[in-house]
This record gives structure tokens, C-alpha cells and sequence, in this order.
């Protein structure tokens, strides 16, 4: 069986549904590896433009990391290769094409780790989402102690990952890890309209470099990010859209 489902449709947005809801959609190794080869895929495919992704089943976005693959020293060996080999986190935050993550249920672990390598999260009402590796005598290995303080206050990241405690959708919301929250039937609908005004209204290259220009930045001085976006902006400017967009603009004004 395919842990993952895949799908697109003519507007250029794909949806990736984890898809182990027996197990709250732990993510185990095939998982991550058909995940692996999705996202290169994704990134060839020139129809797609944006991907939203969602978890089977009502109960969870994804639990985390599926620990009945822990305790076994090929398992262990193993999840440490497939890793350094094939980092599907940082490849997710390379991507250029706008990542959504609709959580509902549980977002746990590597489950919100895998949300917080796209670049727009929404909520349902009742998610719950956290970091709880520490109650199981790890740390978060999915990027978490590095994604999470650049998503909420370093003071929330401290607590959210040294206590484990999951907080609910309104203190996400509150504390900037998800950017909405939506009752939990309007989720995928919600997602998707975003989505999909993103999409037509604003050009495609445009949000390429937005998203390279803070995802570069962040790690810069205010002077080289300064730099940084005005030889991004230069290149908007330059390109068709770019262009036709300044060109429609001085003629409404």
C-alpha cells in the first residue's frame, strides 16, 4: 500500500495526503522515502505550482515518527543513512513552489516538523501540535530545534520542546506557528481557496523569489538581506510578469 496519495489538478496545485490513518499517519521509513521521491517530482513537474498537504483518517494531521521502528539497531543504522542521504527537510524548505500544510488532529513530531518546512500553515480548530521527543529520552531530529524558534518566540520554542507539552490551534495561532485557524469542516476548503487566490493573483515567479528572498535572508545581516532582496526585486522587474504587472499598474494609476 502507498503511504503516501498523490494528486493535481489543472489550477497547479497538488495534493500530498500522508496516508497511514490506522497509526495516526506515523511517518516510517517508506513514508518518508515515497515522500523523498514525491517532492523531486514535484519539483520537475512545471504544471505544479503549489502543494497543500493533509493527513488521512479525522484524528491526525501525523503523530510524529513511527516508533515501532525504534529500538533495533539495523532500523537505527538505517534511519541515520537514509538521512544524511536523503534530507527530505531541507530539500521541502529548498523547493520553490508555495508548500501548504493543513493540519487537523494530532501534528506531532516529525508531523509538525514536516509543517513547519512549508511556507504557510492553517489549523483546524481542534489541532494539537507539538514536540514531545523529549518524553521519549530524544530530541526532535527532523529540524525542529532549528524550524521551531524561527516560527515563535525563542522563550515558546524553549518550552514547547523541553516540556514536550502540545499546545492547541489558538495559542499556535497566537504564538505564530500557524498563519490561520479555520472550523474543522471548512479546513481543506479553506486551504485550498488560499491557495488558489495565491495563485491567481499573483505571478508565479514573483512568489518564487519572495520565498527565496526571506528563506535566504533570515540567516544574513539586515545589510546583505537588504542587498539580497533588491538583486531579487531587479530580477522581478525584469521578467515578463514583472513587467506586465508595473505596465497595469501605471495604467490604473
Amino acid at each position: 500500500m502507498s503511504m503516501i496519495l498523490y494528486e493535481k489538478d489543472d489550477a497547479g496545485i497538488a495534493w500530498v495526503t500522508l496516508n497511514r490513518p490506522d497509526v495516526l499517519n506515523a511517518m516510517n521509513m517508506q513514508m518518508r522515502d515515497e515522500l523523498w521521491d514525491l517532492m523531486h517530482a514535484v519539483r520537475d513537474d512545471p504544471d505544479v505550482q503549489a502543494v497543500i498537504f493533509k493527513g488521512a483518517g479525522d484524528r491526525a494531521f501525523s503523530a510524529g515518527a513511527d516508533i515501532s521502528e525504534f529500538g533495533t539497531a539495523p532500523s537505527y543504522v538505517e534511519s541515520r543513512r537514509a538521512r544524511r542521504e536523503r534530507d527530505l527537510w531541507w530539500f521541502m524548505l529548498s523547493m520553490d513552489e508555495l508548500l501548504v500544510a493543513a493540519i487537523q488532529g494530532y501534528a506531532l513530531g516529525a508531523g509538525i516538523e514536516l509543517a513547519m518546512c512549508c511556507d504557510l500553515r492553517i489549523a483546524s480548530d481542534d489541532a494539537q501540535v507539538g514536540l514531545p521527543e523529549v518524553s521519549l529520552g530524544y530530541i526532535p531530529s527532523a529540524g525542529g530545534t532549528q524550524t521551531l524558534p524561527r516560527h515563535v518566540p525563542p522563550g515558546i520554542a524553549m518550552q514547547m520542546i523541553l516540556t514536550g507539552d502540545p499546545i492547541d490551534a489558538e495559542a499556535a495561532l497566537r504564538h505564530g506557528l500557524v498563519q490561520r485557524v479555520v472550523p474543522r469542516d471548512q479546513l481543506y476548503e479553506e486551504a485550498e481557496a488560499l491557495t488558489r487566490r495565491g495563485l491567481e493573483r499573483r505571478p508565479a515567479e514573483a512568489i518564487v523569489l519572495a520565498k527565496r528572498a526571506i528563506r535566504d535572508g533570515v540567516e544574513l545581516s539586515l545589510e546583505q538581506g537588504i542587498t539580497l532582496e533588491s538583486r531579487l526585486a531587479a530580477l522581478a522587474l525584469a521578467s515578463d510578469q514583472g513587467k506586465r504587472g508595473v505596465k497595469a499598474a501605471g495604467a490604473s494609476g
